[in-house]
């Protein structure tokens, strides 16, 4: 008889009223591959992209072979612990002059995975004050959130990333409600039966902006990262009743860990680099802190 799979102490233990999160200082892949089979309802996170991205503890460059490699043997290993109604929420971006790397990801995942569907996240958006609608109320063109500019005749600035939605069998139910939006015209909710409540499917453009920061060292001590609200909405977009347990192999600052605070939903993450995993957890007891202080008023 196999002896069950032991997880390995973690390196910080948080508990509350509302869940416990573990953090362990290791390797993804290693983490990944101890963990029992069919365990994880929901996997949220953002891989290295191979494109330069000068982290502290992880070369950034690998031979595009070698880095499809080990992105089939974390994606494989994070399929086996997934359950049959689990999904991996996976976020890639890439750049203009790589602009293949996450639609390459997104290839690999296809051996172990079935694409369920495809968010893009918008970090930034101008909307015409004409095409917006009198119900807008713009008194001109509007843009907002943040981007990288870019200096180039050649391309233009890039205001989104994909979150690929992949599962196991490309039949996972979701809350498509919980992240839902109001009908723009409430005339519409008497035509459509799913509309009843008000709310229709957010659908798969997300507009989440990064927050203004006045010290990037300080604030957003990490050269990629994404904002708390991106994992949140995945997983209440995959149903918190159906949410055991949410997984980050590459926790980073720690947003995913910081929306479980959040939701109360246990977490576990895992992280190569000390500092990146000590800033995470920080992260992640302040919003318990701040969510405790939140009741009591």
């Amino acid at each position: 008889m196999t002896p069950p799979r032991l997880r390995p102490k973690p390196y910080a233990h948080l508990r509350s009223s509302v869940g416990t999160f573990q953090f362990h200082h290791t390797d993804a892949l290693k983490f990944l591959s101890g963990l029992p089979i069919a365990s994880v309802d929901l996997i949220v996170t953002s891989p290295p992209y191979n494109i330069g991205v000068s982290y502290r503890s992880y070369r950034d460059a690998l031979p595009e072979k070698d880095y499809l490699e080990w992105t089939d043997q974390w994606i494989a290993a994070a399929t086996r612990i997934l359950t049959p109604r689990g999904s991996l929420f996976l976020n890639v971006g890439a750049t203009p002059t790589r602009p293949w790397t996450a639609l390459d990801v997104a290839q690999t995942a296809r051996r172990h995975l079935k694409l369920q569907n495809i968010i893009h996240w918008v970090k930034s958006i101008a909307i015409d004050r004409a095409a917006s609608g009198a119900r807008a109320a713009l008194d001109r063109d509007l843009s907002v959130g943040h981007y990288k500019p870019i200096n180039s005749n050649r391309f233009i600035n890039d205001c989104q990333e994909f979150v690929f939605h992949l599962t196991p069998e490309g039949r996972t139910p979701l809350d498509r409600k919980a992240i839902g939006v109001p009908y723009q015209d409430r005339s519409n909710i008497a035509r459509w039966q799913a509309g009843s409540d008000g709310v229709r499917c957010r659908g798969n453009t997300w507009f989440i902006p990064y927050t203004t920061i006045q010290n990037r060292k300080r604030e957003r001590p990490h050269p990629a990262t994404f904002p708390p609200k991106l994992p949140e909405w995945c997983i209440r977009l995959h149903g918190l009743e159906r949410t055991g347990q949410v997984v980050d192999p590459f926790v980073g600052l720690g947003s995913t860990a910081v929306a479980c605070a959040e939701l109360g939903v246990d977490f576990v993450g895992v992280e190569m680099d000390q500092s990146y995993l000590d800033e995470a957890i920080a992260r992640t007891r302040e919003t318990l802190r701040a969510r405790r202080r939140r009741k009591r008023s």
